[in-house]
C-alpha cells in the first residue's frame, strides 16, 4: 500500500495539480476562488451564530464576536475534507476509463489523487481559519503545527473509504447516490455544528464511533485551546485507520481485474 504511494508519488502530484487547476479552468478568478469560497462561509457563519443566534460554545474564545463562527468553521474543515474524499470517490474509476484499459497505469494511485486534492483545499480553509482567530485577538498557539500530525490519520481512513467506494461503484453505480446522504449525516452526527458537551453523557460515546469526533476534537485542542493533542486515543485511532486503509486497498486490488470488463 504504501510502496505503491512513493513508487508513484510524482504522478499522483502532477494527477493532484491537474485535477486541483482543472476544477477553475476557465473562471475568471481561477484559483483564487479556492480562497474566496471558505472565507465566504466564515463570513455566513459568523452572521449567523454571532448575531442572529447570539450562540456561545463555552470555550476560550466564546466572548469574541466570531468566536462560535472559528470553532465551527474549524469541525466544518475537518468534515469538508472527508466528505469531498467519499462524495468524490465513487467517480474515481469510472471518470479515468481510458486508465483502465491501459495495463501498466497503476490505478491504486486514483484515490490519493483525491486525498491530496482535499487536502490542498483544507489547507486553504485552515490558512482563513488562522486569519480568522488573529482577527478575533485569539491569536495562534504554537500547537497549531500538530495539526498535520492530527490530521494524517483522518487521511488514512479517507483513503481506505476512497479505495472501497471507488472499486465497488464500478460494479454498483448507485453508491453515488448514497453517499451525499451519508456524509451529511456524518457531518451532524459529530460535534461539528455543536460541543460535545452539549449531548447528554450516555450519548457521547457513541459519538465516537463517527471517524470524524475524535479529530474535530483534537484539532480544536492543538489549533484554538493551545493544549497538546490526547496521543493515546491518537495512537488508537491511527492503527484503526490503518487497518480501514489497508482493507480498502485489499478490496480495490481483489476486484480491480473486472474494472476493464464492466467499463
Amino acid at each position: 500500500m504504501f510502496a505503491s504511494l512513493w513508487r508513484n508519488r510524482q504522478l499522483i502530484f502532477q494527477l493532484s495539480k491537474r485535477d486541483v487547476i482543472g476544477r477553475y479552468r476557465g473562471s475568471l478568478v481561477g484559483l483564487a476562488w479556492s480562497f474566496f469560497n471558505p472565507l465566504f462561509m466564515l463570513a455566513v457563519y459568523t452572521f449567523v451564530f454571532s448575531v442572529v443566534f447570539k450562540s456561545r460554545w463555552g470555550s476560550a474564545i466564546e466572548d469574541s464576536k466570531i468566536g462560535f463562527a472559528v470553532m465551527m468553521f474549524c469541525g466544518l474543515i475537518v468534515h469538508g475534507f472527508l466528505a469531498e474524499c467519499i462524495n468524490k470517490a465513487p467517480g474515481v474509476v469510472l471518470q479515468n476509463a481510458n486508465y483502465v484499459k491501459r495495463v501498466v497505469f497503476p490505478l491504486e494511485v486514483l484515490p490519493w489523487v483525491v486525498i491530496l486534492s482535499a487536502s490542498f483545499h483544507m489547507a486553504i480553509g485552515l490558512s482563513v481559519l488562522f486569519a480568522a482567530q488573529l482577527v478575533a485577538g485569539h491569536g495562534i498557539p504554537w500547537t497549531a503545527v500538530l495539526v498535520p500530525i492530527v490530521l494524517a490519520p483522518l487521511a488514512l481512513v479517507a483513503v481506505g473509504f476512497a479505495w472501497l467506494l471507488s472499486a465497488t461503484s464500478v460494479f454498483v453505480r448507485d453508491i453515488a447516490q448514497v453517499t451525499g446522504i451519508f456524509t451529511t449525516a456524518l457531518m451532524f452526527m459529530a460535534p461539528v455544528l455543536y460541543p460535545i458537551s452539549a449531548l447528554p453523557e450516555q450519548y457521547r460515546e457513541w459519538l465516537y464511533l463517527n471517524p470524524l469526533t475524535l479529530i474535530v476534537e483534537q484539532v480544536r485542542l492543538v489549533l484554538i485551546d493551545g493544549e497538546m493533542p490526547s496521543w493515546g486515543a491518537l495512537t488508537l485511532y491511527t492503527l484503526v485507520a490503518l487497518f480501514v486503509a489497508w482493507l480498502g486497498f485489499w478490496w480495490f486490488q481483489r476486484i480491480r481485474r473486472g474494472f476493464a470488463d464492466v467499463i
